[in-house]
């Protein structure tokens, strides 16, 4: 009995040096992947703002994701436009996705186009500073994330599953109503579907909405523990970041709670327009004035 006493005390302490091996291995693996994603920008402090948010005193914060499709010799769309906005003393984030074809000025180019093509003209500066003009708040972070990475890493996690609520087929892919299973090639086939869509661009943002979810989902499974490198991998090829590790490390510490209660904003009272020839979304400005006051709010300012 002795024996077998010490010999579990054994294993168990020699788990406890594996399992913080590891964990210390993956921090520093973490914080090197940071610092290459970390991609300042010109102008890093919002002209709403007089200094730069302060995560490690808990104030409100914004973010700007964009998913791109880039193409070899394109500079991109960014297909996907998803502004969120985090306050930790009340607990909550707030999502907004802007229609990509959405008509506003594009700020650095002196002309009005469809949003989504800020990203073409001037990358993650330009885009940062439409939003901020369209949406009348300051944008503190900005990601930038190729959207065919999206396929690397669901293949990484060995797939997602969805719930799908639309029959249809794409690209020759069939996807039927019900819970679904996808790799990385049908998940991003999966989120690329527009056209045929009665939600058009409003129902490929809930699907892109989905595959987001199911990827964080499966991140915290066991085979993705033990496939993390590869992961960081993918993403130091096709993500770049204006928030540096200090900064990631906070947010995860202050604001995880936030992240538990989170409100999907619309702007989806718009219309319709054709400009010569060319499709656009004009947005209904008295929607659009009751999400600038809601975001603005949420960020206390």
């Amino acid at each position: 009995m002795r024996k077998w006493v010490k010999w579990a005390g054994v294993i168990g302490i020699t788990l406890c040096i594996f399992i913080v091996g590891v964990g210390v291995k993956v921090y520093s693996d973490m914080k090197i992947t940071a610092e290459k994603l970390y991609t300042p920008l010109a102008q890093e402090v919002p002209a709403e703002r007089e200094e730069l948010v302060d995560v490690k005193q808990q104030e409100p914060f914004s973010a700007l994701l964009l998913g791109v499709d880039e193409r070899e010799g394109d500079a991109g769309r960014s297909d996907t436009m998803v502004v969120l906005t985090v306050n930790p003393s009340l607990g909550t984030t707030k999502i907004l996705s802007i229609p990509r074809d959405t008509y506003t000025e594009i700020i650095g180019a002196d002309m009005k186009d469809k949003i989504n093509h800020a990203f073409a003209y001037g990358g993650m500066e330009m885009s940062k500073l439409t939003v901020e003009q369209l949406l009348d708040i300051p944008i503190d972070y900005v990601a930038k994330i190729n959207m065919k990475s999206f396929q690397e890493i669901i293949d990484i996690v060995g797939g997602i599953t969805v719930n799908n609520e639309l029959d249809f087929s794409y690209d020759g892919e069939h996807f039927p109503i019900g819970e679904i299973e996808l790799d990385g090639n049908k998940a991003l086939k999966y989120v690329r579907m527009r056209y045929e869509d009665p939600q058009g661009d409003f129902g490929r943002q809930n699907r892109q909405k989905q595959v987001i979810q199911g990827v964080l989902k499966e991140s915290l499974s066991m085979n993705t523990i033990f496939n993390y490198k590869s992961i960081f991998e993918t993403l130091e090829k096709n993500v770049e970041m204006n928030i540096r590790f200090d900064e990631l490390m906070n947010v995860r510490k202050h604001y995880g709670g936030s992240f538990q209660t989170i409100e999907q904003l619309y702007l989806n009272k718009g219309t319709d327009t054709r400009m010569e020839g060319i499709y656009y979304y004009m947005p209904d400005e008295v929607e659009l004035k009751s999400i600038q006051t809601t975001l603005q709010e949420h960020l206390e300012i």
